[in-house]
């Protein structure tokens, strides 16, 4: 895996998290640099997508394989369906739900890269 794309993707994770936990303190929605930040992580995402299908081949265990490319693909999934939430949801408490989200696809691309690490 291309570690730079993944040590970036992990600190925007990061810094979604910390601007969803700003918004949920001061009880303020979804705004432009949380959409634009998320929109970011989706297109650092993609890119993960695309080489990670390609590189799949040299890890050797197939379960291993199946595991690291439904990872690549449950990623992509978890922010959209988090900002769409939090963009219908009318209350404080979305921002929770995009703080969670930033918090599950960091945990997802860090166990792809662990999965990377071990087996190619």
């Amino acid at each position: 895996m291309l570690a730079p794309l993944t040590v970036s993707l992990l600190v925007a994770s990061g810094v979604l998290g910390l601007i969803a936990g700003h918004h949920l303190v001061r009880r303020r929605r979804v705004d432009d640099l949380l959409l634009l930040v998320g929109a970011a992580i989706e297109l650092g995402l993609v890119v993960q997508l695309v080489h990670g299908l390609t590189q799949a081949g040299a890890i050797g265990d197939g379960s291993e394989r199946a595991t690291f490319v439904a990872y690549l693909f449950t990623v992509l999934v978890i922010l959209p369906v988090t900002i769409y939430i939090a963009i219908k949801e009318k209350t404080q408490w979305s921002m929770a739900v995009v703080l969670g989200g930033a918090v599950v696809v960091a945990i997802l691309i860090a166990r792809v890269q662990q999965i990377w690490s071990l087996n190619a």
